[in-house]
């Protein structure tokens, strides 16, 4: 249930086999070769106590150097730059969620859903996912498939271990890539990847595909690069990281003046029925279900007081287990709706900028230094960042929006010497 996750970590995305990895994994692993050409030499018998040929291996291997033009790398000598990231994380809302891309993937995903019909309706059956749903991922990720990844599998994989902010788990990943060359899942011309390294339809991680793929046709290949093992895999995804069968993934709201962005995010969250004694209301005039009033629900405002506002619950989580981000779950649940018959939010954008990462964190920085519950200087916006600008914008009798301006980090450089006012409960 949603009161007990809310308090967790999310955990990693990829489902490592257990035990497997503390076998191969050599000590020698955790330092950084002086080159690319050693940090090989010293992956080789780690790669070898995986089950790794030699063979395969060399093939995989050869004539490959390092991408140093992808993101999240520590290069020795090169001046830092700020991540550049996922699109998730880098791009205001009202961009990410562009309408018109919205109204494509979902006409799109209608025809798409009458072409399947047969292959998503056994999937429902067997693990409990509806048509829309992965229809919705499957768009979110590669445009159903029109999207060509644009990374060679190896090399990004490769990359990221030698010289990555994350070597350890680009490590094991890149063990798995080269378990699925070693038994035959894909051809070395065929792998292609995300910069982390995601492959196939529905963007798996390589140790992702061995714990989650699925055989849906039944032929004996669990086939990330057909439509009905692709869906078929996503659904056992979702399905193992807690989706609720039958269930929304949230609603779309309107807010009483009590009820601010402020109160943004897991920390308060109450059930379906509590939220509306407080005056939240669905748009349009519409009812929340009498099943879903016991639901455990949050709020939710991605554009801060600047944009539409949500109560989103369990399934929206899962979402995020599968993408950890605000917006590729929004992204997923109202395509998804779309795809199902559903129109536009009813409530528009305002004028959002997204700052630069190294000016949000430096908002964050200050709310921390100041008192507020900011556990991670991140550059990235999330709920918590969110609620704890709506409560420095509640104690300084601004106007609460919950968004990273310029403008607010401009009066928080000016009072930043200035004694914290006792915070007003948000929630």
């Amino acid at each position: 249930m949603l009161r007990q996750l809310i308090k967790r970590t999310f955990a990693k995305r990829s489902a490592l086999a257990a035990g497997a990895l503390g076998v191969v994994l050599a000590a020698s692993a955790h330092a950084r070769a002086e080159t690319f050409e050693d940090w090989r030499a010293q992956l080789w018998p780690d790669a070898k106590a995986f089950g790794i040929s030699r063979k395969t291996f060399d093939a995989a291997f050869k004539g490959l150097k390092p991408d140093l033009s992808l993101p999240d790398l520590v290069i020795p000598g090169r001046e830092k730059k700020p991540v550049k990231g996922q699109a998730e994380f880098t791009r205001p809302p009202q961009d990410y969620l562009s309408r018109t891309y919205l109204a494509r993937l979902a006409a799109q995903g209608r025809v798409l859903r009458r072409d399947h019909a047969k292959a998503l309706a056994r999937i429902e059956a067997e693990l409990g996912v509806a048509p829309h749903v992965l229809l919705a991922i499957w768009g979110r990720e590669t445009a159903f498939g029109r999207y060509t990844l644009p990374h060679d599998a190896i090399r990004a994989l490769a990359t990221q271990a030698y010289t990555g902010r994350r070597k350890q788990m680009f490590r094991e990943e890149l063990l798995y890539a080269l378990k699925m060359l070693e038994q035959g899942v894909v051809k070395r011309n065929n792998f292609r990847a995300s910069w982390a390294g995601a492959v196939g339809l529905t963007q798996f991680m390589p140790s992702e595909y061995f714990s989650l793929a699925y055989d849906l046709d039944r032929d004996g290949h669990k086939d990330i690069w057909s439509v009905a093992d692709a869906l078929a895999s996503a659904a056992q995804q979702l399905r193992k990281k807690g989706w609720e069968s039958g269930r929304t993934w949230g609603f779309e709201v309107t807010l009483p003046k009590a009820v601010t962005c402020a109160m943004d995010g897991p920390n308060g969250a109450r059930t379906i029925a509590e939220w509306a004694r407080r005056g939240v209301r669905r748009t349009a005039g519409r009812k929340f279900p009498d099943t879903y009033k016991d639901q455990v629900a949050f709020l939710f405002t991605p554009g801060g007081g600047l944009g539409p506002a949500f109560l989103v619950m369990e399934n929206f989580m899962v979402f995020k287990r599968y993408n950890p981000s605000d917006l590729y779950a929004l992204f997923v649940g109202h395509l998804a709706d779309r795809i199902a018959g559903g129109g536009d939010f009813k409530s528009g954008w305002g004028p959002i900028k997204q700052l630069p990462a190294r000016r949000i964190a430096a908002i964050q920085d200050h709310l921390k230094q100041a008192g507020y519950a900011i556990s991670k200087v991140d550059g990235k916006i999330g709920a918590n960042t969110r609620s704890q600008i709506g409560r420095y914008e509640v104690d300084h009798k601004l106007t609460v929006n919950c968004w990273p301006t310029a403008h607010l980090l401009a009066h928080m450089r000016i009072n930043a010497s200035a004694p914290r006012r006792q915070t007003t409960p948000a929630n």
